[in-house]
């Protein structure tokens, strides 16, 4: 066998192999799992070693780092095969800058991120995004929400609130308070108060539904068993808010989520009042993206907003859903297809799915 013929079989062995395809891809799922090693250079490496690409005939695999050691292969310097993941790499080093993003006085801009982290602007905004879902900026403005509505809660003044978060000025926080609190600051620090919420509870096949709205739209679809549970969850939601009971109008609107969960192809058009983390909102824009008759899994939806690793948060965005069937949480399931986490009961959930598949 001449030279030729050994490099063209050797190349198409490595070619064949489907770990090549991996290492192509610098597949960050395949970390841990195998090492390869390049003849020409002595060196055996992760599938994500961000070095420039061997020529294929000079590929070998190994399933372990002591395989390729045995092999008389050294560790590549660059990607550190005995050393943490990239994954686990960057997941500490975001985890550092969530920190940073929390304490500090003002928003650090990208630029000072990606100096903090040793990365381009353009790579840390595609990693930060990817494992917590959101990006820097996003990441701060939701955690400073989060503290303004803990302040609120502790009965802070509005002024307090709003500067002890982090805003440097009352007006940026006005421009986003209808979203961040669903109402003016000063109604939420009174826990609601002066807010009017109407609503009616009604029956349908899946058991007894709540629809409630607020002057922007619908806030709450609720479902259960037990009318008096709905209302307390209502009531809970907005301890000091005025609950009106519905007049005929909105009897109409009772009626017409009444009949879109009978019959889906009808459709839903009614204004919604969705309030949520910024994570969530995304979260549920994607879900109303799911044609009816369709489910995706919460992997699926992880990819969709950017952020798949955030499999288990986009489980817990859709367990904080509460507004039943108009953001159609009951459209992903597992993976494998199995039917869980749907917080108004598994058996509606595969009935609404039974009845959009017809």
């Amino acid at each position: 066998m001449n030279m030729n013929t050994r490099s063209e079989t050797l190349a198409m062995a490595t070619v064949s192999d489907p770990r090549w395809a991996s290492v192509l891809a610098r597949d960050a799922q395949s970390d841990g799992k195998f090492f390869y090693s390049v003849r020409t250079t002595g060196v055996y490496c992760r599938p994500t070693c961000p070095g420039r690409r061997p020529r294929p005939e000079n590929v070998a695999f190994h399933a372990t780092e002591a395989d390729a050691q045995r092999a008389g292969f050294r560790a590549c310097l660059r990607c550190k095969p005995g050393g943490a993941s990239l994954a686990e790499q960057h997941a500490t080093l975001m985890a550092k800058l969530c920190q940073l993003l929390e304490t500090s006085e003002r928003m650090p801009s990208l630029n000072e991120l990606a100096d903090q982290a040793q990365m381009s602007p353009y790579h840390l905004h595609r990693v930060f995004k990817g494992i917590t879902g959101l990006t820097p900026k996003a990441y701060a403005k939701a955690h400073r929400a989060r503290r303004v509505r803990a302040e609120l809660g502790r009965g802070a003044t509005v002024t307090d609130a709003i500067y002890g978060a982090g805003y440097n000025s009352g007006g940026r926080f006005y421009a986003d308070a209808d979203k961040v609190l669903g109402m003016t600051p000063t109604r939420y620090r009174a826990g609601g108060a002066g807010t009017e919420i109407r609503f009616a509870i009604g029956q349908c096949s899946l058991g007894a539904i709540l629809v409630a709205r607020s002057d922007r739209g619908v806030c709450a679809i609720l479902l259960g068993d037990d009318p008096e549970a709905l209302a307390r969850d209502l009531q809970d939601r907005f301890p000091h808010a005025t609950l009106v009971g519905g007049d005929a109008a909105f009897e109409q609107w009772v009626a017409q989520v009444v009949g879109f969960v009978e019959a889906p192809a009808l459709g839903l058009d009614l204004p919604l009042d969705v309030r949520g983390t910024a994570f969530q909102q995304r979260v549920w824009q994607a879900l109303q993206q799911i044609p009816a008759g369709y489910t995706a899994s919460y992997a699926d939806i992880a990819a969709r907003i950017g952020a798949p690793k955030s499999t288990r948060a986009v489980a817990q965005a859709c367990g904080a859903n509460a507004l039943a069937v108009a953001i159609p949480c009951h459209r992903v399931v597992r993976s494998d297809g199995v039917l869980t986490g749907y917080r108004w009961g598994v058996e509606r959930k595969r009935a609404l799915l039974a009845r959009e598949a017809q």
